[in-house]
């Protein structure tokens, strides 16, 4: 890694790149992929996550339609609008919008989703195969963008020790195995992790994704670790990331902003996934 150290790791950038070589692609194609968003309720975030999602569907070329159910709807409801779109071939890709309403089982959804078509890689067996190396998963979209952000300013995981603290199924876990596939030496924190100071210090590299705000202080890492922060919490509507961003950057060590650069790394990383989709399907 050279120039990192007193550095600002735009995700922006990083998934306007994706963004371009996804257009780019697509052009060139005489049919296009079709992605499907499935919105349970009027969730103002979920809404908000939406449009970005159908925004960038639309600047590179992926055709995009929503589909929305009242909060009231029941659970085989939605499960036989999944069925529906397992079986259409002219869709590519779709997902269903989280967080659920409480009396429907997130879990049953989404192992009803057609793997190939599981452009969140949510699906159990889309994990799996991360976990055994097998490439034609589609893995879950924030991973997949931490793994773009190290590739685009040439941060190889050979070697280095990586320290990951949270153990979600959507971040943690799927990011562990991905760095792992990379060559990586790996260690998995959590917030019952005692002296956690021990592992964050020795790292070459720390992902937070605990939800924690200013967890990840100064006195908890060395000079030379690289942050990539995937926290996010709102405390009186402003958002805080888990890594005391501000006296990090001072100290000189190469971090991510909170917020901006995970949504936006996410979202490329569906179109991407979308674009897969589509090319395994053609």
């Amino acid at each position: 890694m050279n120039n990192t150290r007193k550095m600002i790791l735009d995700g922006k950038i990083v998934a306007q790149a994706i963004y371009e070589e996804i257009k780019t692609e697509i052009s060139s194609s005489s049919k296009k992929p079709k992605l499907w968003v499935i919105l349970v309720g009027n969730n103002p975030s979920s809404l908000r996550y939406i449009k970005q999602k159908q925004k960038w569907a639309e600047f590179v070329g992926i055709e995009f339609e929503l589909f929305s159910f009242e909060s009231d709807v029941s659970e085989k409801e939605l499960l036989e609008k999944v069925t529906f779109l397992n079986k259409d071939d002219t869709i590519h890709g779709y997902i269903v919008q989280l967080p659920l309403p409480k009396h429907i089982n997130e879990k049953n959804i989404i192992n009803s989703i057609l793997p190939e078509k599981d452009v969140d890689g949510f699906h159990p067996q889309n994990q799996g195969k991360i976990v055994i190396w097998d490439d034609s998963w589609m893995a879950p979209c924030t991973p997949a963008g931490m793994m773009e952000l190290l590739k685009y300013y040439k941060i190889d995981a050979l070697w280095k020790n990586i320290v990951i603290i949270g153990r979600s199924n959507i971040v943690g876990k799927p990011i562990a195995n991905l760095l792992i596939n990379a060559s990586a030496t790996v260690t998995i924190c959590n917030s019952k992790t005692q002296n956690i100071e021990f592992y964050t210090k020795n790292a070459d590299i720390i992902i937070t994704a605990m939800g924690a705000p200013h967890f990840l202080t100064v006195d908890k890492i060395n000079p030379k670790s690289i942050i990539l922060d995937v926290g996010f919490t709102i405390i009186d509507e402003k958002i805080y990331g888990d890594s005391d961003f501000e006296n990090i950057i001072k100290n000189g060590n190469a971090i991510t902003p909170v917020p901006g650069w995970v949504w936006a790394l996410t979202v490329s990383c569906l179109m991407k996934n979308t674009l897969k989709a589509f090319k395994n399907r053609k």
